[in-house]
């Protein structure tokens, strides 16, 4: 099992009182010192203030600053957790991810879900949907997100959002494209969007203990679309606080090994103002049997 970082952005309210420069400073010193750590993956939320309630505070916005990550870094793997799809057109989002790519050298994933925070929505002038036309639209966004990082123009006509002869140039890095992760708990029609779209499916805080159960839906989920399950992965993000409030949190991540995720990806809150938290982190991974990279530190 694979551990990603979530990188202090500011969303939880980890950079309250820090100036914009020095709380930038610190994420970069955060995401190289997971690089060397051997974690293989760094991860920011796309949100644009920050939770449970909005402060006049830093949320560094997520696909400027994983484009500026990926300048400031050579292995690491880059990604967000996960866009929301009604904050930018799909066709766009493409093309940042490939641009992303081809700077990143290869190293960029997608993590797409339907948008759920509607003071968010609201705040920033976006129409909050229903939940079906939310769900419509994600639906819409991954397939234009895989005609686009296909050879050649793309053209889909969707019942939210639509191409016509788009051009996607230059082309990732990654071939076929850079991986999709779909993200989202519903049985009914997320998990089945990622059973026919992604490469990757980012459950939201399910414990340990229900995740075998919801291995065998998702298992379901593919068997409609003829696809073997094997072929996607499952992955989980723990959130900070669950991380926080475990006993141990070694044996919290080996439960999650334990119980069939392929991946983990959480916010080690505390790194935000002291880095060496990532090292006991670190430690507590190696214990509960992870799989992370030599460190090079």
């Amino acid at each position: 099992m694979r551990v990603g970082i979530i990188v202090p952005q500011g969303w939880t309210g980890e950079y309250k009182g820090v100036a914009p420069v020095a709380a930038w400073q610190r994420s970069v010193k955060i995401t190289r010192r997971a690089e060397s750590l051997g974690f293989e993956s760094a991860w920011l939320f796309d949100h644009f203030h920050t939770t449970p309630e909005p402060l006049d505070t830093i949320t560094f916005e997520a696909y400027t600053a994983l484009t500026a990550l990926a300048g400031q870094t050579d292995r690491i793997r880059l990604g967000q957790i996960v866009t929301c799809a009604a904050y930018r057109n799909p066709a766009l989002m493409a093309k940042m991810i490939s641009t992303m790519d081809v700077i990143s050298g290869g190293r960029m994933e997608i993590g797409v879900g339907a948008g759920w925070k509607r003071e968010e929505f609201d705040a920033y002038g976006y129409e909050f949907p229903s939940t079906h036309d939310r769900l419509g639209r994600l639906r819409d966004t991954l397939e234009i997100l895989t005609k686009m990082f296909e050879p050649g123009r793309a053209t889909y006509t969707g019942e939210y959002t639509s191409v016509a002869g788009a051009i996607n140039e230059p082309q990732p890095v990654q071939r076929p494209r850079p991986p999709i992760m779909v993200g989202g708990n519903g049985r009914e029609v997320t998990w089945r969007l990622a059973a026919r779209y992604a490469d990757e499916l980012n459950l939201d805080a399910t414990p340990p203990a229900e995740l075998p159960e919801a291995l065998e839906v998702i298992a379901a989920r593919c068997a409609e679309v003829d696809r073997d399950p094997v072929s996607l992965p499952v992955s989980v993000h723990i959130w900070w606080e669950h991380l926080d409030a475990a006993g141990s949190r070694a044996e919290l991540i080996d439960a999650y090994r334990e119980a069939g995720a392929a991946r983990v990806m959480t916010l080690v809150r505390a790194a935000a103002q002291d880095p060496d938290e990532l090292d006991r982190f670190r430690e507590d991974c190696v214990a509960a049997g992870a799989q992370l990279e030599e460190a090079t530190i």
